[in-house]
């Protein structure tokens, strides 16, 4: 996630802290996207362009996202929102705990958003952009976490990595 209100950074030269990671063209010439994944040790983290960002722990649980403009972290295995809110002298964060159904509902669109990335990997609907290192294998490696946990997302208890 970007730390203004610039386009992010190009994280497939500068995201040195996930190896190996990928950037991909997904998709149709009519709903294609950008794509980028990388892993830290064995999490994962998904950028679907610039508004929908995942972050998973090493048990395949969603520990942050960001999603149009909205910070989201794990908190005692709840989802709590962070808004900025700007004044004239300073930026402040607002949180806020998302109510289950929120969360539900939140949850039930990654996994359908992981389940069609998946399928699009398996039938090659996909451009390869940059992979770091080369001959990684990350895309293979990427398509086996998906198996392993796409339909099963859950809230981290925590924000952190491990």
């Amino acid at each position: 996630m970007a730390r203004d209100a610039h386009d992010r950074e190009d994280l497939l030269r500068d995201a040195r802290g996930l190896s190996p990671r990928v950037e991909l063209v997904v998709g149709g010439a009519s709903e294609a996207f950008t794509l980028f994944a990388g892993f830290r040790g064995e999490s994962l983290s998904l950028y679907f362009g610039q508004d929908r960002v995942y972050h998973f722990n090493d048990r395949g649980e969603l520990r942050r996202a960001y999603l149009d403009g909205v910070l989201l972290k794990a908190e005692q295995g709840k989802l709590v929102a962070m808004s900025r809110e700007r004044s004239a002298s300073a930026v402040a964060f607002v949180s806020r705990e998302l109510p289950a159904e929120e969360v539900r509902r939140l949850l039930d669109e990654l996994k359908d958003r992981l389940r069609a990335f998946s399928e699009a990997l398996a039938a090659g609907a996909y451009e390869l952009v940059g992979e770091e290192p080369l001959g990684s294998g990350v895309i293979e490696r990427l398509v086996g976490w998906l198996r392993a946990n796409e339909d099963a997302i859950r809230t981290a208890v925590s924000p952190r990595v491990g």
